[in-house]
């Protein structure tokens, strides 16, 4: 009577892919860069005061300078003093899927850290908490999100806000109609033009956007808090040791109060390209978050 070795077969194969495959995983950043690899930066176009670029093109920000800190700490740990960071500019939509495809190590932008993000990519410690407003040209009556009722609003494609006001206007019948924005400085100009009667997202980052316009003044942030966001800089989850490196400096300078001079350079003093300040101080919300920093959110 003859036996089947089929069965055999098909584990000794299915165990030789397994093993090619683990043979073949992309290594974890440290060790990229130990062997002489580059860092890749993700940053945004558009999110005044965290990441945006400058009159040149170049990416500057609040993020950026921080994930500039995080890059000083790596060349540190892995001994190669002349470690190429490279920038990698990305959109609402094509971040989370740059950082999951391992196109670029850290997302240095504006970026909520949330249950739903957790199941693709990881984050650190949050570098700033706000909540998603309203912006309205500074003649509208809108002062809250129930006078939007039949009215335009426009947010972001790929964002929480977006969908936060979906939900909203679901279960509030308030009859919004809702447009959705390639990025933040198109919506803006929605508004401008009339395109739209308001935009929604973080304050903190229409606050940023309304300073740079040509004419701030015609614009202004209205509303209650329909969110609340902790932004945080997003890296891989599946790269546990580069995690752990990340999390310690970001407790250290919180801790060390080293992030405060990072803040006040975003948010208190003039910031390019108009040379206009937010004069927004640290919030009591993430001063208090900043006594226990810890990348575990309730979110």
């Amino acid at each position: 009577m003859k036996t089947s070795c089929a069965p055999r077969w098909g584990i000794a194969l299915a165990l030789a892919l397994m093993a090619g495959q683990a043979a073949w995983a992309a290594p974890g950043v440290l060790e990229r860069v130990k062997a002489g690899g580059k860092l890749v930066i993700a940053h945004r176009e558009s999110s005044v005061p965290f990441s945006y670029v400058d009159a040149d093109r170049k990416p500057v920000g609040y993020a950026l300078d921080l994930c500039l800190k995080l890059a000083e700490v790596i060349r540190r740990k892995t001994g190669m003093k002349d470690m190429p960071v490279e920038f990698l500019m990305v959109t609402p939509a094509s971040r989370i899927p740059a950082i999951e495809q391992g196109k670029a190590d850290m997302e240095c932008g504006s970026t909520t850290n949330n249950a739903e993000r957790r199941e693709k990519v990881a984050f650190t410690v949050p570098h700033f908490i706000t909540g998603a407003r309203m912006l309205v040209r500074a003649d509208s009556p809108i002062d809250r999100i129930e006078d939007m009722e039949g009215r335009k609003l426009v947010s972001t494609k790929g964002t929480t806000p977006l969908k936060a006001v979906e939900q909203t206007n679901r279960e509030r019948l308030l009859r919004i109609q809702i447009l959705e924005a390639p990025d933040h400085g198109r919506a803006v100009e929605m508004v401008e033009k009339g395109e739209a009667d308001a935009f929604v997202m973080d304050d903190v980052l229409l606050y940023g956007l309304a300073a740079n316009r040509p004419n701030p003044a015609a614009l202004k942030v209205v509303g209650r808090f329909l969110t609340t966001e902790p932004l945080a800089i997003m890296i891989s989850k599946n790269d546990p040791e580069f995690k752990k490196l990340v999390d310690e400096e970001m407790r250290r300078l919180i801790l060390s109060r080293e992030i405060y001079p990072f803040y006040d350079k975003w948010f208190t003093r003039p910031i390019p390209p108009r040379g206009t300040a937010l004069n927004l101080p640290v919030s009591y919300l993430l001063r208090d978050f900043w006594k226990y920093p810890t990348d575990q959110v309730p979110f």
